[in-house]
């Protein structure tokens, strides 16, 4: 069966094969086959199809590629967000307060909220989403985290390298030892990803590189959390060791620049946390017009980043980041599949994956322009709709 969406006032494709950064198309037709895009084109063009959806003149993107987030937790720090606002600076310690939280929350407790931040995220148009364990930092814990994230996703990263938990508070060394041994062999099978908080207050490089290299022997792929916190060694560990992503990237060197600008790395940036913890906003124009490929996570997490809103984390990188809406939207489509690694997602071309998403707005400024406004009219997952 084939669905025509047709009168589509503005179409973002992020085709490279089309002109301009989003390869924008007018007046614009797309066609649903099988849970993939079978034609794009004009309007006037489009093949006849079984059933058709008038968009009305709106603008149409690929669903958002949310690449960061933590959505398996318990409990939540409000108090912590409050205190925060007073004045106190947010540190890496916090996350332990979940990790507590966690540990006493049940299977099926996790897996109804868990269920609530999906629905949450497809809501607001997010169609792929990468979520991490590292609220669990034992065997057992961190192994049921990334077995309920697999129900979900198949962008589940292993993060048991999150903090050094209590229990082996002046041990860090030998939790990592811990991370790299049974805990990897617990988590492996449910995961795609590793990653690591490579940070003052969290790991070292040293650490960091053991916990990367132990994932990459076992076949998963290589993410990063590094210079979130303060300047250090983590962007150019990410980039050596041949990370897809590195994450956070608030605080980074000319050197660092250069070297991810010298890479295949993806430079994942966070507006939420900035905004959430009063920290400064990394420079993204110097990011790209450096060359570095740059992406948008919301990085939905109890702490740092409460928020599953990709369309606010655009109108913050547009605000207070240097990115043109153009540049947003791609780093939030294309540049959250990049950093994924995935070539079927993150576009509107003929064999991706049929992930889509309707404003109610005729062009994608709109996501910048209207911030906080709920613009999503209808979200499309592998041809189904899933949202109104």
């Amino acid at each position: 069966m084939t669905h025509l969406l047709t009168n589509i006032g503005q179409l973002v494709t992020n085709d490279p094969e089309r002109d301009g950064l989003l390869g924008l198309v007018e007046d614009a037709a797309v066609v649903l086959e099988d849970g993939r895009i079978a034609w794009v084109g004009a309007a006037a063009d489009a093949p006849a199809a079984d059933s058709r959806t008038d968009a009305g003149g709106t603008a149409i993107l690929p669903g958002y590629v949310d690449s960061h987030t933590h959505l398996v937790f318990g409990g939540d720090r409000a108090a912590e967000f409050e205190a925060r606002m007073e004045g106190r600076p947010y540190s890496a310690g916090g996350i332990r307060s979940t990790v507590s939280a966690t540990r006493d929350a049940t299977d099926a407790g996790l897996r109804a909220r868990l269920a609530g931040f999906v629905a949450e995220l497809q809501s607001q148009g997010t169609t792929t989403m990468e979520t991490k364990s590292g609220y669990g930092l034992s065997v057992a814990d961190e192994q049921r985290l990334v077995r309920l994230a697999a129900e979900v996703t198949p962008e589940v990263t292993f993060l048991g390298a999150h903090v050094v938990p209590a229990e082996f508070a002046d041990r860090a060394d030998e939790y990592v030892d811990l991370v790299t041994g049974p805990m990897l062999d617990a988590c492996a099978p449910f995961a795609r990803w590793i990653d690591v908080f490579c940070e003052t207050g969290a790991f070292t490089v040293d650490q960091s590189r053991r916990v990367l290299e132990a994932g990459a022997a076992r076949g998963l792929g290589i993410r990063v959390h590094a210079n979130q916190l303060g300047a250090g060694d983590g962007v150019r560990l990410a980039v050596a060791i041949g990370a897809a992503s590195v994450d956070h990237c608030t605080y980074l060197s000319d050197d660092d620049v250069a070297v991810l600008a010298a890479s295949d790395t993806v430079c994942t940036l966070l507006p939420g946390v900035e905004f959430s913890t009063r920290q400064p906003y990394p420079d993204a124009r110097r990011l790209i017009d450096a060359g570095v490929t740059v992406a948008l996570a919301s990085d939905c997490n109890p702490g740092s980043s409460f928020t599953s809103s990709m369309a606010f984390c655009i109108a913050v990188a547009v605000r207070d980041m240097g990115m043109t809406p153009a540049e947003a939207v791609w780093a939030a489509t294309a540049g959250g599949a990049a950093a994924l690694r995935r070539a079927d997602v993150g576009r509107i071309v003929p064999g991706a994956r049929a992930d889509l998403l309707q404003l109610r707005a005729p062009l994608i400024v709109h996501l910048a322009y209207r911030p906080g406004v709920p613009l999503v009219n209808r979200v499309w997952k592998d041809g189904a709709l899933i949202a109104v």
